[in-house]
């Protein structure tokens, strides 16, 4: 289906369809109007920088926020820590110390362990805005309950990548020529060589579960050391693994063809106890395994038995489902295991790196700015976020004006989000501004910090269904956008003449010189600056309306910024949008209201 737009441009029958929860607002028949025929009064304006706030709160002016650093952390990262915040140093809490703390903290950060659950975030009383995890690993962290209450997790996926694949494959080798073994022999005075023959890796096969960074890098070095190497991630990309001579195969292919089982993966669900009962009876005889990623992916009393039956020759564990193990563990204590107390990512130059890079990424997302590596938010790239900017403002901005307009007892359960851009809809990521349109229109009825992160969570828990559309215009795709409107259904207005043709709350806005404007309320279009305040009046047209609001405005010492009006047709209905910097006293309102030709009009705080 498609309709006619401005510059001959079509409608697209593209329509995303968001947070299920109620029937689907009823579609709308709409006509664009030209600008010119809004008449517009430019006054002086100061322009503001635009700062995308998507996962923190302001601390206030000249504050500094709080990190908590809940385990040893890398000087270098201490340091740049402190340039932007105050830091607590406090190791080795208890869940209860950690609980109390959080209250007093903007942001914490932690390696493997220290569990970060759902209470740590409850107990924060929505001040904790970011979780940095120092390291790759977050199933230490809570990510629902982060999410849910809206708080950033980020973490240090790349600066311990070499040090960890760098154990795995000294692991990997050590366990072959049974160096472990042979070291605590000769220390006790034995002189065993016949004891300790080992296996040669030339020529075998090595089989890396979870093809990511580390176990793409742990490829790399084995075929350096004339492995064979195949891989199961059922993520990864077969063109980056032919890159390095690695063949992607299935679960079953890998382990039932490999002599050497080296695993990367992440501990989630389905990765949990991977290799049980049922993986080890697939395996040959003999097999050896290595493990530098999760404990938790090897059923470990499954493990016992393989390695007492002979199925698996030795195994090589930096990583324990309890960590530390207790004393008595079966596996630290087999004659046929290499352990190491977890440390994949133990070198002086891994930990100055992991430490600088979430010190980075924590101070990043303090300020605002979306972290590369936050793992519970939608990555919008650099180059999208910095052009989205001035887009993103005007999509809060239009949010909370037509959340103002629903009269109330009317709950908003039906928005529809109109994006008109020359580009095609693959190349507009509106994810961004969708979270921020829904921040617009949560924040103003509610208590809840909305961002990037929970957005989509919050809107579907408050019962709200939003929709998207796609706009083609003709023209250039030089601008990301042409405008957005937004659109709400099934609600009543405090202000009439915001209602559509076809009953919906309806305001329209674009971007001019990297300023937020609103564009059109209802059927009426205006041209007013999204900046300080607005009031909005319908009025008869006539001669000296701008003159008359304009002097009650002055003689209240309310400076306007910008005042346009929109009308149908002369000496007809118009609407007058008028941008103020302070708001107006309950008097001013009233003086306005009492205009003979003023027929309504709404204050609306942006």
């Amino acid at each position: 289906m498609s309709h006619s737009v401005k510059n001959g441009g079509v409608r697209c029958c593209i329509q995303r369809h968001l947070l299920p929860v109620h029937p689907p607002p009823s579609s709308l028949s709409r006509r664009l109007l030209p600008p010119a025929s809004a008449t517009r009064l430019r006054l002086p304006l100061r322009r503001r920088g635009l700062l995308v706030v998507v996962a923190a709160q302001h601390v206030g002016v000249g504050a500094k926020p709080t990190v908590l650093v809940a385990e040893k952390l890398g000087e270098a990262g201490l340091e740049l820590l402190k340039e932007f915040a105050n830091v607590d140093c406090s190791y080795n809490l208890c869940p209860e110390e950690l609980c109390t703390k959080i209250s007093l903290c903007d942001a914490l950060i932690v390696r493997s362990g220290t569990k970060v659950g759902r209470e740590v975030f409850e107990s924060s009383g929505g001040r904790l805005r970011v979780v940095g995890r120092a390291g790759v690993g977050i199933d230490n962290v809570d990510l629902a309950a982060a999410t849910e209450h809206g708080c950033l997790v980020v973490n240090a996926p790349t600066a311990n990548t070499v040090a960890a694949a760098e154990h795995g494959i000294a692991l990997l080798t050590a366990m072959a020529r049974n160096i472990a073994q042979a070291d605590a022999s000769l220390k006790v005075g034995k002189w065993q060589r016949s004891k300790y023959v080992g296996v040669s890796v030339v020529g075998k096969t090595l089989a890396v579960l979870g093809f990511g960074k580390v176990g793409s890098e742990v490829a790399r070095r084995a075929k350096g050391l004339g492995m064979h190497v195949i891989a199961h991630d059922p993520y990864a990309a077969a063109d980056r693994a032919r890159a390095i001579g690695v063949e992607l195969v299935t679960f079953d292919e890998a382990i039932s063809a490999a002599d050497f089982i080296s695993l990367h993966m992440p501990l989630t669900p389905s990765t949990s106890k991977i290799l049980n009962d049922e993986a080890f009876a697939k395996m040959k005889k003999g097999v050896r395994i290595v493990n530098v990623a999760r404990g938790g992916v090897i059923d470990e009393e499954a493990l016992v038995r393989a390695l007492d039956s002979g199925i698996v020759a030795q195994a090589a564990l930096d990583v324990f489902t309890e960590e530390p193990p207790s004393a008595d563990n079966k596996l630290v204590l087999h004659e046929k295991v290499t352990v190491t107390p977890h440390l994949g990512a133990s070198t002086m130059e891994a930990q100055e790196g992991v430490a600088i890079e979430i010190a980075e990424a924590v101070v990043g997302a303090l300020k605002g700015e979306l972290a590369a590596t936050a793992v519970n938010a939608p990555m919008v790239p650099a180059e999208v976020l910095s052009e989205l900017a001035p887009f993103v403002v005007l999509a809060e901005k239009l949010g909370r004006l037509a959340v103002q307009l629903v009269a109330g007892g009317s709950g908003v359960k039906s928005v529809k989000v109109t994006y008109a851009s020359a580009r095609a809809p693959d190349d507009l990521d509106t994810r961004l501004l969708r979270a921020m349109i829904t921040k617009g229109l949560i924040e103003p009825i509610s208590s809840v910090f909305v961002n990037l992160v929970n957005a989509d969570f919050t809107a579907k828990q408050r019962g709200v269904r939003i929709t998207e559309e796609r706009v083609v215009l003709d023209g250039s795709p030089e601008s990301p956008l042409e405008f957005i409107q937004v659109q709400i259904a099934n609600v009543e207005s405090r202000f009439a003449s915001a209602m559509s043709e076809t009953g919906e709350i309806r305001v329209e806005g674009r971007v001019e010189d990297g300023i937020p404007h609103l564009t059109k309320v209802g059927s009426f279009q205006v041209d007013v600056s999204l900046e300080g305040s607005l009031i909005l009046c319908r009025q008869v047209d006539q001669p000296g309306m701008i003159g008359t609001v304009g002097s009650i405005l002055g003689e209240q010492n309310v400076n306007v910024s910008f005042m346009s009006v929109g009308r149908i047709a002369p000496r007809k209905h118009a609407v007058m949008a008028i941008g103020v910097d302070e708001g107006p006293s309950k008097e001013t309102l009233k003086k306005i209201g009492e205009i003979p030709a003023i027929e309504e009009f709404v204050f609306l705080k942006l």
